[in-house]
């Protein structure tokens, strides 16, 4: 058992302060054990710290808070000093007596002298006098989960005329505490317990996974997604063995691989087929409008409100919702959708009716929500909510042998809209599967269609494509950054993942690479490398500038986007050639 370090003469002081000081410095342990116990700590680490706060505001030799399982046997006792090898020192300084009549009572114990006391042996005084010369004494308060005892506080001090003068006002003091400490011990137990549960069903649907037989080649294509590689093939096999339950999903991916395509492919082969398919961007709305889309609101709510609307939640029922890059939302609206998906009811904004609904959640992002919850900018209990079963979409760079299936089937689209007929020629297959695609999918779409406008003849050949003419807009955007890749759970995380400074093959279309280019330095003003990003070889540096800057109507932002630069580096580039900006 460790002794707490509060000095003799804070002690003394507070045993000879008026009733009126206790009670604010009675408030300030509260507030300040409060914040222990609110921190994202380990249990054992908050209880332990909330032992040694204690000896701040009360005279007292040792404290121990010891806790129950749910059968009544003791699990945890922790003290001030609390480590992972010192537990079975804690428990052992407990006077079993002692501290079973707090639990069967369920009422404070008051013992001013523990050596007279014979709920006390004669090893537990031993323990507790083992220092001291004077005379012992002991108080120890039940922790209450309801009605339940679920724990004690205890501490032992020297007794003395001071401490017999306050001996009512810390008892109150240390039962305020322990009420803190069982509101405590019961959300960490509900957490696990729902966690638990989570973990328990996402093992039994990837244990149907791993049982379930994949599906033949023909019956591949759902939901208009198109691929034969064994990555999407592989994707395809999971998604339909997922959508048979109503459990929710977190899809994974990057931007540009149909997060959405998969979402709607889930509730296609689901129970819940039959019902509606609800999507909300939750990045592309504010917090305040966001709320109101969701949950509704009754009319006169806000300025506008001029009649009740249902939100996505309700308009859902019976079906499924797709939340859209649910990483982008804010911490304090995390905690009011967690209320809605733990509960499955909410209130309209302005409203006071209580509304159930049953919903089929899907989720998607394109964040690192592992180290998003490492931060502090996501909850971990929502994180754990949605990631029920995870689904991993691959990058257009790892299924390569879909690129000219995909790009036929955007080819036939674009024919179908504009009543054209064009067709893929070998070459131009060539040149988009030599391609990276950071964009993945809904690049290579724009890639064909780009492509498909402006071709004069019949058939899309290598040279129609904007690589080849030095025009690529995702070469100009992506050369110099760093890609950013995304890493599957499964995968260790590092607290920072490491970025390529350059793709392993160029980013946007065309057969040759793009030379990486550093980006600037906070410190340094930007610079352009050897006329690199203008010369494109074709003239000199200070014509393309020139050049960029009149077909922008000298508008720098515009210039800056027809070079794949910075309005900052379009501007140094100005004052290095000595161009002379046009007033209109």
């Amino acid at each position: 058992m460790l002794h707490a370090d509060p000095e003799r003469p804070t002690r003394a002081a507070v045993a000879t302060t008026p009733s009126a000081a206790r009670s604010e410095i009675a408030l300030t342990g509260v507030y300040e054990i409060s914040k222990i116990l609110t921190s994202a700590s380990r249990l054992e680490t908050m209880l332990a710290n909330v032992v040694n706060l204690l000896a701040s505001f009360m005279q007292m030799r040792h404290g121990v808070i010891s806790l129950l399982d749910d059968d009544g046997i003791p699990a945890i006792a922790v003290g001030a000093g609390w480590t992972e090898e010192a537990a079975d020192r804690f428990h052992a300084s407990l006077p079993q007596k002692a501290v079973g009549q707090v639990i069967v009572t369920g009422m404070p114990l008051v013992v001013p002298n523990i050596a007279s006391h014979p709920l006390f042996e004669p090893d537990d005084v031993d323990k507790l006098t083992r220092d001291t010369t004077e005379v012992v004494s002991f108080v120890g308060v039940p922790i209450r989960i309801g009605q339940k005892v679920v724990g004690t506080l205890t501490i032992d001090r020297v007794f003395d005329a001071q401490s017999a003068q306050r001996l009512d006002f810390d008892v109150r003091f240390l039962v305020m505490v322990a009420n803190l400490i069982g509101q405590t011990v019961q959300l960490h137990r509900v957490l696990l317990r729902d966690r638990e549960r989570l973990l328990t069903e996402s093992h039994r649907l990837q244990k149907e996974l791993d049982e379930y037989k994949p599906r033949s080649v023909g019956n591949a294509a759902i939901a208009g997604i198109v691929g034969e590689s064994p990555a999407i093939r592989s994707l395809l096999d999971k998604v339909a063995v997922v959508a048979r339950s109503r459990s929710t999903v977190l899809l994974r991916g990057e931007s540009g691989t149909g997060k959405e395509l998969f979402a709607r492919a889930i509730h296609d082969l689901s129970p819940c087929a039959g019902g509606p398919f609800i999507k909300v961007n939750c990045a592309a709305l504010p917090e305040s409008v966001l709320e109101s889309e969701l949950f509704g609101h009754e009319k006169g709510a806000f300025t506008g409100a001029i009649q009740a609307r249902k939100g996505r939640f309700e308009l859902a029922h019976g079906g499924t919702l797709f939340l859209d890059e649910i990483g982008e939302m804010s911490l304090v609206f995390q905690a009011k959708l967690l209320r809605v998906l733990q509960e499955g009811e909410f209130e309209r904004v302005g409203g006071t009716k209580t509304i159930k609904v049953a919903v089929r959640l899907v989720t998607a992002t394109n964040r690192n929500l592992e180290e998003a919850v490492a931060k502090g900018e996501f909850r971990a209990d929502l994180y754990y909510r949605i990631n029920v079963v995870p689904v991993i979409l691959p990058p257009l760079r790892d299924r390569k042998s879909d690129i000219p299936l995909l790009s036929r089937e955007f080819l036939a689209r674009f024919n179908h809209e504009n009543g054209r007929t064009l067709e893929l020629g070998a070459g131009a297959v060539e040149v988009l599967s030599s391609c990276l695609f950071p964009g993945n999918v809904r690049e290579l779409e724009n890639c064909v269609r780009r492509a498909a406008t402006l071709a004069a003849g019949p058939t899309l050949a290598a040279d129609d494509f904007a690589c080849r003419n030095d025009q690529c807009v995702s070469a100009m955007l992506w050369r110099g950054r760093n890609l950013q890749s995304f890493v599957p759970p499964s995968v260790p995380m590092p607290s920072a993942v490491p970025m390529p400074s350059a793709p392993p093959a160029h980013a946007g279309c065309g057969p040759r690479p793009v030379p990486a280019e550093p980006p600037p330095q906070a410190d340094v003003a930007p610079s352009l490398h050897d006329g690199d990003d203008l010369r494109g070889g074709r003239g000199s540096e200070r014509e393309r500038l020139v050049e960029a800057m009149e077909r922008a109507g000298w508008v720098q932002a515009k210039a800056a986007r027809i070079l794949g630069l910075t309005p900052r580096q379009i501007g140094y580039a100005l004052k290095k050639h000595g161009v002379e900006l046009k007033r209109f």
